[in-house]
């Protein structure tokens, strides 16, 4: 029942939402213009890697692979992207501390667009674990983008928010081991981008979102920035870092993080 309240909230919030940007679209402040359903028409493959602190000298690393496809049904346009995972614990908390061995965490697919007239985006995201322990989650999200109408010497890049609420079910356990407690999380990404040249940019809580437990309370409250620099058309390198600041609701003490990215 909390999860069915919790998800009509939401769409009653899409519904305000979009009323009234609608209404207010043609006179957005700060010389801003909506781009929301400006979209590539590529295909991207991105590889990431994480290396991230726990606290209590516990550690993990993360490889991961991206993939981002266009989407066009009708006047519908949008992406998908499709996440897969491979973690690595090791620390004196950590059961496979010997080793360190990589083993298949998640795969998540998100699919995201909107109509031409559409203020902004809505979609979802669904999380499948890949071994014995972990869970499903699944939920919605809106997101909108503005940028600078003048952007040829403008240092400003972005403003690219995106709200997404994960629900969390039918956990896997392991053999021995206890149950872990279900997702109930509000993600927040006020994610910002600022021009550092031509061709390289950083950008703010594009990759690590603010977190709030909507089960049981707590924030988690991070400081993350990713540098991003295009070599040519097709390939693009990044480095980020992320700290929290607030961690009421536990994640993580940092995590240092860097992609390869190819447009094809």
């Amino acid at each position: 029942m909390a999860f069915l309240r919790t998800l009509t909230c939401f769409l009653l919030l899409i519904q305000g939402y979009w009323v009234c940007a609608n209404e207010t679209s043609s006179a957005l402040p700060f010389g801003l213009v909506n781009i929301s359903q400006e979209r590539s028409k590529d295909r991207v493959l991105e590889f990431w890697g994480y290396h991230d602190y726990q606290g209590s000298q516990n550690y993990s690393d993360t490889l991961k692979l991206r993939y981002y496809n266009p989407l066009n049904i009708g006047d519908w346009h949008g992406t998908a992207r499709l996440d897969t995972s491979y973690l690595a614990n090791y620390g004196p908390q950590q059961t496979n501390q010997s080793t360190g061995a990589y083993t298949p965490n998640t795969a998540m697919l998100t699919v995201w667009g909107g109509l031409p007239t559409w203020f902004g985006n809505a979609g979802g995201r669904v999380i499948a674990p890949l071994q014995n322990q972990g869970q499903w989650a699944a939920g919605p999200q809106l997101s909108t983008s503005f940028r600078p109408s003048y952007t040829e010497t403008n240092i400003f890049s972005d403003f690219s928010p995106l709200t997404r609420y994960l629900y969390g079910f039918s956990p896997r356990t392991a053999p021995g081991s206890t149950t872990p407690a279900l997702i109930r999380r509000l993600e927040l990404y006020p994610t910002l981008g600022f021009n550092l040249s031509a061709n390289t940019q950083i950008r703010f809580w594009d990759e690590n979102s603010i977190n709030y437990n909507t089960a049981g309370g707590g924030w988690f409250v991070p400081i993350d920035a990713m540098v991003t620099h295009r070599v040519n058309p097709h390939f693009l390198f990044a480095i980020g870092a992320a700290k929290q600041v607030v961690q009421t609701y536990q994640q993580y003490d940092w995590s240092v993080y860097s992609k390869l990215s190819f447009t094809f």
